[in-house]
């Protein structure tokens, strides 16, 4: 698949990242199976904008001289795909957290979700959720929301490009969103769940597109692992 030299020189690695995995495990998997194949002591490995574990899709990793683009790729317009589950609200605004508040759904419509979807297109002002990876005084914002430590959060500006309801099963609405870098979709699932007075929250989410980069052309960490591996031993 890959030689040592074309790793150092620099790759750009499309990995379709697993439910649960975390970006920062699948960067530790890469890493380590890149050093041991080659039996080397370090590599530069690193990603291109973090997915929640609770997500999967696309997420771009970047080797050696080539991480030096990945503040270029994080700038990029991104996609995703997901479900919105109305009628109820959690603290962390996806399943991460148990449901905390429920709400009526009977007077939503088809007509009214879709109308909805208008008010979040172009530049808005967003909240990050307070179980997010934000630092504030060199701690991250989840881990002060799990000590139980409330926090003043700052409303931040994205750009919404896109955002079409794909399918109506109530109470799950399926979407798909063009946004901005720094969009958190859990903040619009929690802001669209206010603006048609039922709650909700992110039931699933998949990056499906970052620039020109698309997750069709991606592969599993583990597919990856095998593929090096096996390239290796193919040679010896």
């Amino acid at each position: 698949m890959y030689t040592l030299d074309e790793f150092k020189a620099g790759k750009v690695l499309l990995i379709d990242k697993p439910l649960h995995w975390t970006s920062f495990q699948v960067v530790n998997k890469l890493r380590w199976h890149i050093r041991k194949t080659f039996n080397i002591k370090k590599i530069k490995v690193g990603h291109a904008g973090t997915l929640d574990p609770l997500a999967t899709g696309l997420l771009i990793i970047c080797t050696g001289k080539f991480t030096k683009k990945i503040s270029q790729y994080q700038a990029q317009t991104k996609e995703y795909t997901g479900t919105i589950t109305l009628g109820a609200t959690t603290p962390s605004f996806d399943l991460e957290t148990e449901i905390n508040q429920t709400f009526p759904t009977k007077h939503l419509t088809e007509e009214l979700l879709h109308k909805i979807t208008k008010q979040f297109i172009g530049e808005i002002q967003q909240k990050p959720p307070i179980f997010s990876a934000i630092k504030k005084d060199g701690k991250r914002l989840y881990e002060l929301a799990r000590e139980g430590k409330t926090t003043e959060i700052k409303h931040r500006t994205v750009t919404i490009h896109e955002f079409e309801i794909t399918n109506i099963t109530l109470p799950k609405i399926d979407f798909r969103i063009v946004c901005s870098k720094g969009t958190y979709i859990r903040s619009i699932a929690n802001d669209f769940g206010i603006a048609v007075k039922s709650g909700g929250h992110l039931s699933s989410l998949r990056r499906t597109k970052i620039g020109d980069f698309n997750v069709n052309n991606a592969v599993k960490p583990l597919v990856f692992v095998e593929g090096i591996e096996t390239k290796i031993e193919d040679k010896l």
